[in-house]
């Protein structure tokens, strides 16, 4: 049976999905198939926001429909026969889930103990426990862009005591207590008062308001001033509004009231304080803006047109025929919402839950016990958990391709690493700025211009002196990304380097054959891929380096491999690939792999393994044992490595579109330090795996020189 939660309020707008967001990641770390149950839906006829949201995250293969119980409606007219179906179509999800976040309704804006009341019977009846969740801003307040006033501790205390008191008088059990959308400046006696009416034994935790998380889109605010885009990167709609600013006085007014993130309204006849806006945001001196909202229906001068043209800003102008006032109204009013589309809104509420709550005393509350099932929801849990836990900086020499900001973003929000980027630093910052992204802790470093230039440019004259290299010629390759980057790895300015977004994958390797080197008794650089397939992660090897390996590297490649594949988790049972197993075949290729394996047991004759051996043998535990009777590997091996770069390229590429699997990776292992290569075609999520393996084998290699 599932194991599971049910997260309740008794009213509206407490941040529940932000909430249910950080649950289901939690649970994820042990559970392979995390699911999502909503009992009561607004409608039958329009799709639930919220279950729409946690289903993009969630690993159970369920549907849509069967992961809903009754709509509101039904509930209020027939109860009984609403709890009925809420019932059955949990238990039929159960069987298909090993843990279940149920997210319980909140559809009105005001506290309705009749609801909460509602959920504590369904949670009762589901037989599972609740994590109340309460509001740390007073239901009904007035709003500015989300915002409500904050309640005193007293009041979250008193409302706690009777949301306990209610879920216990419908015989559900609460096992935690948690203080959402809380005043940052009275956390600890929010915690304290709250504790201070509840028995011992329930956790209380407090989560801060965080304005970015309430805070509307510039497509929300576009939306409720009925504005259309008329200059700027449509691109640039999905920021987050922080604040509102009325530019109805002089230019030299209007400059210092600037607040990054913000929507300028200006009135469309005032041309000037138009552009001083533009380029004060198009400035390094000044904060970027999130958009200008024109109002008014007066058309620009084609001067200020032409002069706008020639900036070429990708500011948001957004024009609405409403006046100053209704336009400065609605924009206040506008909600922010929890969506897909904002990639900062999740990466915020995730942080926020992952700083605040203690996961794992939640995990143990719910007694999940983990199997041998390992998914690769779970893989990528435990590689950013102990990516973060490495606390290592990683250099990014490619600072110019959005996609590593993006990923930058997420990486320093989550805590994932320390972040080095390279680049023009006012471009870089400017860029993410536009974005709307969080570089503020990242360093930027500018090669060309780094005080660090000199030094480094010595050093390689140095190391390549023998190959005739000149100071003048140093210093222009140090100009390089690439190689300024690994030089920071290799002098310990940074932990790790990530490349290739734009760069090829030899000219990420190059610097670091030339100086980094291998390690000790390593000749060969090689790659493993990560293959986190639906209950398991195998690695495969070499599939990204080595076109035509000899058996002595292959063998190199093979233990390189194990140790690359008991770093992050996975026992090293190695299969030494061939069209043939045991002594069936021959031929020049076999007898690489027979040489091979013969060489790596002689070199680890600690590890597991079997060669030559074909990939059903090595994989499928019938053929295995058919093939090989009495082997450990065959049927079970977890590290395959692959007789040429051909061979391994196209399988596991099959693997990947074939059997769905997550392909993690190139790792590059057998360097003195970790450098790692990514795809020109890398997505922001294979960028942040990339950083945090990297991250990770930074760690690694610090505690052996520790």
């Amino acid at each position: 049976m599932a194991a599971s939660i049910y997260l309740t309020s008794a009213e509206g707008r407490t941040g529940k999905s932000a909430v249910a967001l950080g649950v289901l990641d939690a649970l994820r770390a042990d559970a392979p198939r995390v699911g999502v149950f909503r009992p009561l839906i607004r409608s039958g006829n329009e799709r639930d926001r919220v279950l729409d949201l946690l289903l993009d995250r969630a690993t159970a293969e369920a549907a849509y429909a069967e992961c809903i119980g009754a709509t509101y409606e039904e509930a209020h007219s027939d109860p009984e026969g609403a709890m009925t179906r809420i019932v059955a179509a949990y238990r039929a999800l159960q069987g298909r889930c090993d843990a279940i976040v149920v997210v319980g309704s909140d559809f009105t804006d005001v506290a309705a103990p009749t609801e909460l009341a509602f959920n504590a019977r369904i949670a009762a009846n589901l037989d599972t426990p609740v994590l109340l969740v309460l509001g740390g801003r007073a239901a009904g307040s007035p709003e500015h862009l989300g915002q409500q006033e904050a309640r005193t501790p007293a009041e979250i205390a008193q409302i706690a005591e009777l949301g306990i008191a209610e879920l216990r008088a419908e015989h559900a059990v609460p096992i935690a207590v948690l203080v959402n959308r809380a005043d940052p400046e009275t956390l600890e006696e929010i915690r304290a008062a709250v504790a201070g009416v509840l028995p011992a034994e329930l956790p209380v935790w407090a989560v801060p308001e965080a304005i970015l998380l309430v805070a509307p889109p510039v497509s929300g605010i576009m939306a409720s001033v009925d504005g259309t885009l008329v200059r700027g990167d449509s691109a640039l709609l999905g920021r987050e509004v922080l604040d509102v600013v009325v530019a109805g006085m002089s230019m030299e007014h209007v400059l210092p009231r600037l607040l990054e993130g913000s929507a300028v309204v200006i009135a469309a006849d005032r041309g000037e304080t138009l552009l001083a806006v533009t380029m004060a945001h198009e400035a390094p001196t000044f904060p970027t803006i999130a958009a200008v909202i024109l109002n008014g229906n007066f058309e620009l001068s084609a001067d200020v047109e032409r002069l706008l043209d020639g900036i070429d800003s990708t500011l948001p102008v957004i024009r609405t025929p409403l006046g100053t006032f209704d336009t400065a109204q609605r924009i206040t009013w506008t909600r922010g919402l929890l969506t897909e589309e904002s990639p900062a809104k999740f990466d915020t509420a995730l942080s926020l839950f992952a700083q605040h709550v203690d996961a794992a005393a939640l995990r143990e509350r719910l007694r999940l016990h983990r199997g041998g099932v390992r998914t690769p929801v779970m893989f990528a849990y435990e590689l950013f958990e102990r990516a973060a836990a490495a606390d290592a900086r990683i250099v990014l020499p490619e600072g110019h391709d959005d996609r590593i900001l993006r990923a930058a973003s997420t990486l320093l929000a989550r805590g994932i690493a320390r972040l080095t980027l390279l680049g023009d630093e006012a471009a870089v910052r400017k860029r993410g700025g536009e974005l709307g992204l969080g570089l503020d802790a990242a360093e930027v470093i500018d090669p060309a211009a780094s005080p660090l230039l000199e030094g480094f440019a010595e050093e390689y004259a140095r190391l390549r002196a023998h190959k005739g290299m000149t100071i003048d010629r140093a210093r222009e390759i140090m100009r390089d990304g690439s190689y300024f980057g690994t030089m920071m790895v290799h002098l310990g300015y940074a932990d790790g380097m990530v490349s290739g977004a734009a760069n090829t994958t030899a000219h990420t390797i190059r610097p670091s054959l030339e100086f980094i080197k291998t390690k000790p008794g390593v000749s060969v650089v090689s790659s493993v891929f990560f293959m986190a397939l639906a209950d398991r992660v195998l690695v495969y090897g070499d599939c990204a380096v080595n076109p035509d390996p000899t058996a002595p590297q292959l063998a190199d490649i093979a233990v390189s491999s194990a140790e690359t594949a008991a770093q992050f988790g996975v026992e090293p049972r190695i299969a030494m690939l061939s069209y043939s197993t045991g002594e069936s075949g021959s031929g020049a290729d076999v007898d690489k792999v027979r040489e091979a394996t013969a060489l790596a047991r002689d070199a680890a004759p600690e590890l597991l393994i079997e060669g030559p051996i074909q990939y059903d043998a090595a994989s499928d535990p019938d053929t295995g044992r058919a093939k090989l009777p009495g082997s450990e590997v065959a049927g079970r091996a977890t590290v395959f490595i692959f007789p040429d770069l051909n061979t391994g390229n196209n399988t596991y590429k099959a693997v990947q579109r074939s059997a769905g699997a997550v392909a993690v990776g190139p790792v590059l292992q057998g360097l003195n330090k970790p450098v790692n290569d990514l795809s020109r075609g890398a997505t922001v999520q294979d960028i942040l795996n990339t950083v945090a393996i990297t991250a990770v084998q930074a760690g690694e290699s610090k505690g052996a020189t520790a």
